[in-house]
């Protein structure tokens, strides 16, 4: 996982003494304890029991073919359909790597997992992510041919930005847009987002809540939202197909980049006069 998606204090979790120069490692599949196993299990059931009232179809039946519901899944035999589907490959990575390393991976195809599982102690927060953030979350949409192209794109995306010192920008858009985006179906607002659906409180949070505004996707106003990373959001951003997200970011961002150069950013509690706002929130509630 890209470094700026979870910034943290902390030391990094991982085992990095193994590390390749390209950041990856062995997976070590056989390494994994019964423990590890069931707890992924216990992860996976608590999820899948939400999905079908609260992700995108889309989700649904990627999941479905990655058979990831009896353990911690081998990375080799999940690029096999991930591969066959749409030429992508899953790399086992320590933890959070570098921005030049994680985008130079998604431009060639390749998703860097993290190979390490949370404790039971951290079923309901994580400070770094883990192998079921990573694979549960990100790895099912990797088969759909759309948000596969996407993903690629913003690999490519990255390495540019890195040289035009423009990150801020882009890291927003995967923030709000692949960790926590929402999808407008014909049965209204799902979850496609693996922020989200790996983690059971705001799988619920983001549908249910009345807190948190829920606005319609526009790229530029994506790319000047500030946002959290130490609770749920407080702002989404709804797409109306994965083919509009892919194609919003299919232009040159030269212009865009240079358009927003100097331009305030909004808070991630803003509703602007322009909007189009499918649900107004009402606003986080905090202890005092």
């Amino acid at each position: 996982m890209l470094k700026t998606e979870g910034k943290t204090d902390t030391p990094l979790r991982g085992d990095y003494s193994a590390m390749r120069a390209d950041y990856t490692i062995e997976q070590g599949w056989e390494k994994y304890t019964d423990e590890e196993h069931a707890l992924w299990r216990q992860l996976y059931e608590r999820q899948t029991a939400l999905l079908p009232r609260y992700a995108a179809p889309e989700y649904l039946e990627c999941l479905g073919r990655l058979n990831a519901a009896d353990g911690i899944p081998d990375f080799r035999r999940a690029t096999e359909v991930v591969h066959k589907a749409t030429g992508w490959e899953l790399v086992a990575v320590p933890g959070l790597i570098d921005e030049n390393a994680f985008f130079t991976h998604l431009s060639e195809r390749r998703f860097p997992v993290t190979n390490w599982l949370r404790t039971p102690e951290e079923m309901d927060y994580l400070v770094e992510p883990d192998v079921f953030h990573d694979f549960f979350g990100h790895v099912p949409l990797l088969i759909h041919p759309v948000f596969a192209d996407y993903m690629q794109a913003y690999g490519k995306g990255g390495l540019r930005a890195m040289k035009l010192g423009t990150m801020e920008n882009l890291t927003r858009l995967y923030w709000y847009m692949v960790e926590f985006g929402l999808l407008n179906t014909k049965d209204g607002l799902k979850a496609y987002g693996a922020g989200i659906l790996s983690s059971a409180g705001e799988t619920v949070y983001c549908i249910e809540s009345p807190e948190p505004n829920r606005i319609g996707f526009d790229l530029e106003r994506v790319m000047r939202t500030k946002y959290r990373i130490d609770d749920y959001q407080e702002t989404y951003f709804v797409l109306e197909s994965y083919e509009q997200l892919f194609d919003a970011t299919s232009q040159d961002f030269g212009p865009i980049y240079e358009r927003l150069r100097g331009l305030p950013d909004f808070a991630a509690t803003e509703v602007l006069p322009d909007d189009k706002v499918y649900t107004r929130g009402t606003g986080r509630k905090r202890a005092a």
